[in-house]
């Protein structure tokens, strides 16, 4: 996913919030640190110097004894409304996620999303592991393993809206972290083990309704499928 921005064109028109954001090494505020993907944090103090100095000065447990992908979030009181800086975990099936005050290290919310364990897991490769979270227009964005995108208010934790991308009874099932592209949360669909063909979708930030969709179809082409007006436009 961290190539889609390229791929579709759309880091031209990149919401203006997280291009600010990104700009100071402190925060952390997408799954790749920026939307060049580069996964490289400009900070200096931990260097090859004192690396070797380093000791464990804290530690959070999400309470799910599986695999976990993914970094978490660290985004500033400008952006979620909270005060000070807040760390936002995620965890493996069943997707808790937390929001952490970075100055008292207490939970501010915790998200539990309900998900029908006999359904998604037995379709799932690769353990249970989920790799990231996505913010942006003050909302913390979450695929669940069933396949369902809920946007979360970044202050309260509250759902504000939900989608279903697809259909676990078919295979389907999402591990990957959404990427917020201007007005778009992109994600994308697991299950070729299984047959599925699977596709990158564009949701609405606002309200979760589905823009379009890019279908894989063989191992060369991709269906196009468009609603209302180009993906990348």
């Amino acid at each position: 996913m961290a190539s889609v921005a390229g791929a579709l064109s759309f880091s031209a028109s990149a919401s203006d919030e997280l291009i600010k954001l990104q700009a100071n090494p402190n925060y952390w505020v997408m799954p790749s640190g920026n939307f060049a993907g580069t996964r490289y944090s400009e900070l200096k103090q931990i260097n090859k110097s004192n690396a070797k100095d380093l000791k464990m000065a804290w530690t959070f447990s999400t309470g799910v004894l599986r695999g976990h992908e993914g970094g978490p979030l660290v985004l500033p009181s400008t952006a979620t409304g909270l005060d000070g800086d807040t760390l936002y975990i995620h965890a493996a099936f069943p997707n808790n996620v937390f929001a952490i005050d970075l100055d008292t290290l207490e939970i501010i919310w915790e998200y539990v999303p309900v998900q029908d364990y006999n359904e998604t897991v037995p379709v799932m490769c690769c353990d249970t592991v989920n790799r990231g979270l996505a913010y942006g227009d003050g909302k913390i964005f979450l695929q669940q393993a069933d396949t369902f995108l809920v946007a979360l208010n970044a202050k309260t934790g509250e759902r504000i809206w939900q989608t279903k991308n697809g259909d676990p009874k078919l295979g389907q099932t999402n591990t990957n972290a959404p990427h917020v592209m201007k007005d778009k949360v992109i994600t994308g669909m697991s299950g070729a083990e299984f047959g599925v063909r699977c596709w990158i979708a564009a949701y609405d930030v606002n309200d979760g309704h589905l823009f379009g969709k890019a279908i894989a179809w063989g191992q060369t082409k991709i269906l196009l499928s468009i609603q209302k007006k180009p993906l990348h436009s």
